[in-house]
């Protein structure tokens, strides 16, 4: 065990099949792992989701970055009783997010594309060659603007739609925050957790984050910043927690 490592929060859901390289980590550096969601995913009413004066049956396409647009884009359609046609295309930024249409939809009936080089932003490629199509891209009310971008400069016709929110994930006044290292991905976390503690005093817990939005948000908020990924020597947030726990281990050594 490293003395002065114990307890470290990671700021996203439990793995739900109880396999993860987190849980590798704990058992060989003798710590304990916890994972607490700072954030928090909520759908948008239907009474705001009118307030935007968006017909999704206007669109002959839609654009879907994650998993989770999946799930708001066909709950607001149940919710507004609509009935999404079969002939609308879907456009996805990887195939997993393609897939995962399986829960909604009959796969091998409907038009879907991706990217076949799995980088994201070549979506508009596919989207690119069907530009006559009318897009609806759900999304959160906190969301980058790259996509967007790219659909601007190919003069895509395009709408966006909030379906769903972050919102923090509170803590409760009797729950424990005695954690030696927090991990961070993304902004919206590091705004929860000064949220929950507005005096919060970092001294000596170490912050990792993932991505440089989220390294910002730490840096903007006047905190240090201890783990940073992905890099050419950490491509991961597991990969630079083990880099950071094998460097305290080594000093404790020394």
């Amino acid at each position: 065990m490293i003395s002065n490592v114990k307890k470290i929060l990671v700021s996203q859901p439990e793995p739900g099949n109880g396999k993860s390289p987190y849980y590798d980590i704990a058992e060989k550096y003798g710590v304990q792992i916890v994972f607490r969601p700072f954030i928090k995913i909520e759908p948008v009413s239907v009474k705001e989701f009118r307030t935007q004066k968006i017909n999704i049956l206007d669109y002959s396409a839609v654009i879907f970055t994650a998993k989770t647009a999946i799930d708001h884009y066909f709950l607001m359609a149940k919710e507004l009783k609509i009935q999404i046609p079969e002939c609308m295309k879907y456009f996805c930024v990887t195939e997993t997010i393609a897939v995962y249409l399986q829960k909604y939809i009959v796969y091998r009936k409907r038009k879907i594309f991706y990217p076949p080089s799995g980088k994201a932003e070549d979506i508009i490629i596919p989207i690119h060659k069907h530009n006559k199509e009318n897009y609806l891209l759900p999304v959160s009310d906190i969301h980058k603007e790259d996509l967007t971008h790219l659909l601007d400069e190919k003069k895509i016709k395009y709408n966006k739609a909030v379906m769903y929110k972050t919102v923090s994930n509170d803590f409760l006044k009797n729950e424990e925050f005695d954690y030696d290292v927090l991990l961070f991905f993304s902004p919206a976390g590091i705004s929860s957790l000064l949220k929950n503690f507005p005096d919060f005093n970092q001294d000596g817990i170490a912050i990792g984050t993932f991505g440089p939005s989220t390294a910002k948000a730490v840096r903007d908020a006047g905190l240090r910043l201890d783990i940073e990924a992905p890099n050419q020597e950490s491509p991961s947030m597991t990969a630079a927690l083990e880099n950071y726990l094998k460097k305290m281990q080594e000093s404790e050594i020394l």
